[in-house]
């Protein structure tokens, strides 16, 4: 098994080109099954979960080529509408392949999602909306079977709450609906709006992405286009983390700053600063790290809960406490156990988590269970003295292309076995 290896408290310094964002090229791959034609989608990055959208658009027919960040998509022979157990259960994401094979196809048969364990996220949301849209569905132990034998429609969805999820599945089962579908209170990531621009470049008409309402009028057919995937705001969060408890500057090259508004305030809590650039950003850390007192994951523009546990890990030097408070997932603390191995002092209470800086951290062997959690386990075993063993290198990667390359460019020891 894959380990990451860290010589820790090594000052880093120089530049990052931010990777293409894993929660846009997830849906952007499911919406190729939509266009009968080729699709080339540019800035794509090398990760397990986009590893195993592949093997899905495969398995359903497609032919995919890759060729560095930039892969091919030809839907045209698109000829399943199922989709095995086995890849389902490799990624938490996969549910999002529903709204596009039934949009293709009239049907879809696929089990409950798998991935990270980070507590019920559950997908009633989509399914409900699906029914809305004139799909019936059955489950079967653990197997969902859906039919349009009528195709779908428009309809108006309001949701519960702003699941991206349920948001993009919406999406990609309207676009090609008969009518008009009204979507309130959705989902407002900078992914919502990348989702919908490849739509647009291929016919679509969505419209409001980015706003709390989105408009999309059926269209008859889409066609391939080229779209270049934004860079990803999450791992950018994680390198300025890296940054901020290793001390020494970043220039992040190939990022948009509006996307980070939700994390760059914490970070100017913490004692960072920032020189924005026409071709980046610049981030200074502070010799020691200030507490930021308060942080709460929430919905976007909110701060994202996808950035909680390297943040968390960055808090663990701060010259006092910081109090986090998670309202998104029920189990996003199981890397508090493993930071605690490190030195950490962090008290769990529900969903909120006291941090109480240290003045230093020291190398062990820890885990990671989950994908977020581990890039905090690298955060932390950054600044620690001595040597930090990560084990659990599958879940890091499915959101981390070369995270040990990455890091190692800008002077971090760290090696990859």
């Amino acid at each position: 098994m894959a380990e990451l290896i860290i010589e820790g408290c090594r000052r880093l310094d120089g530049s990052i080109k931010v990777q293409g964002a894993k929660n846009s090229a997830l849906p952007i791959l499911a919406a190729t099954i939509l266009c009968k034609d080729q699709s080339v989608l540019h800035n794509c990055p090398c990760l397990s979960d986009v590893d195993v959208s592949i093997k899905i658009l495969r398995y359903l027919g497609c032919m995919v080529n890759r060729d560095g960040d930039t892969l091919l998509v030809d839907s045209d022979t698109v000829n399943n509408s199922e989709i095995p157990q086995n890849l389902m259960r490799e990624m938490r994401s996969s549910i999002i392949f529903l709204g596009a094979i039934l949009s293709r196809v009239n049907k879809a048969k696929l089990s409950f999602p798998g991935g990270c364990e980070l507590g019920p996220r559950p997908i009633d949301l989509h399914l409900k909306a699906l029914a809305q849209m004139g799909v019936a569905i059955e489950e079967n132990h653990g197997v969902l079977e859906c039919h349009a034998p009528d195709g779908l429609h428009g309809a108006k969805i309001a949701l519960s709450f702003p699941s991206v999820g349920a948001t993009e599945n919406i999406m990609l089962a309207a676009v090609c609906a008969k009518g008009t579908t009204v979507i309130t209170n959705v989902a407002r990531e900078p992914e919502i709006s990348d989702l919908a621009d490849f739509l647009n470049a291929c016919g679509g008409r969505v419209s409001g992405a980015g706003e709390s309402t989105i408009f999309i009028d059926g269209v008859d057919t889409l066609t391939g286009a080229q779209h270049c995937i934004i860079p990803d705001r999450i791992v950018a969060a994680t390198y300025i983390s890296a940054v901020a408890i290793s001390g020494g500057r970043l220039f992040l090259k190939q990022i948009i700053p509006s996307h980070l508004g939700g994390v760059i305030s914490v970070f100017e809590d913490a004692g960072c600063s920032f020189d924005f650039k026409p071709d980046g950003v610049m981030v200074y850390a502070p010799y020691r790290l200030l507490p930021v007192k308060l942080i709460r994951t929430m919905p976007y523009p909110g701060f994202p809960t996808d950035a909680q546990a390297p943040v968390m890990a960055m808090c663990t030097k701060a010259r006092g406490t910081t109090i986090f408070v998670e309202n998104i997932f029920e189990s996003r603390y199981k890397h508090v156990d493993e930071l605690s191995r490190l030195g950490a002092k962090i008290n769990v209470q529900g969903k909120v988590a006291i941090v109480e800086g240290v003045k230093r951290l020291s190398g062990a062997c820890v885990e990671a269970q989950d994908l977020r959690g581990g890039a905090g386990l690298v955060v932390a075993g950054l600044g620690a003295e001595g040597t930090t063993h990560i084990n659990g290198l599958k879940y890091i990667e499915r959101g981390y292309e070369d995270i040990d390359v990455y890091l190692s460019s800008i002077g971090a020891n760290i090696k990859k076995l």
